[in-house]
């Protein structure tokens, strides 16, 4: 299973996932959860989020999304990490700490989690959950 799931829970989702891929996938969720516990679990993305909220700019373009996501990619697993503050966004602030990640503004992108560093994953995890949505 790649990109997108119909899983109704994150147990369903896990054991949708590949094998060679799904222990990382756990431990990622398990990480979450332990960082981040106020962080609701949902499957309304398609893949696995915490954190539902509702956005609105000033546009007037509204939308819900997660605060942290994650997701089973073909080449890659994405950790989305929906959170910006007046610095900017929290995701890019750890390129050095985690320099095996493809890291975009809100998107760090791996192969294998054993490539990255647990207290800096940790770090992000609670940092992103306690920041805001936007700048």
């Amino acid at each position: 299973m790649y990109g997108t799931s119909n899983a109704k829970t994150p147990e369903e989702y896990i054991a949708e996932v590949e094998e060679t891929r799904r222990g990382d996938i756990q431990q990622l969720h398990d990480l979450v959860r332990q960082v981040a516990p106020e962080l609701e679990p949902t499957m309304e993305f398609k893949m696995l989020g915490y954190g539902p909220f509702h956005y609105k700019y000033a546009s007037g373009r509204a939308g819900k999304w997660t605060k942290i996501g994650i997701a089973n990619n073909k080449r890659y697993i994405s950790l989305y990490c929906c959170a910006a503050d007046e610095d900017g966004y929290v995701a890019e602030r750890y390129r050095e700490r985690l320099p095996k990640a493809d890291i975009g503004k809100s998107c760090v992108r791996f192969k294998r989690l054993s490539d990255l560093d647990e207290d800096a994953l940790r770090d992000l995890i609670s940092e992103s959950a306690a920041a805001g949505w936007g700048m």
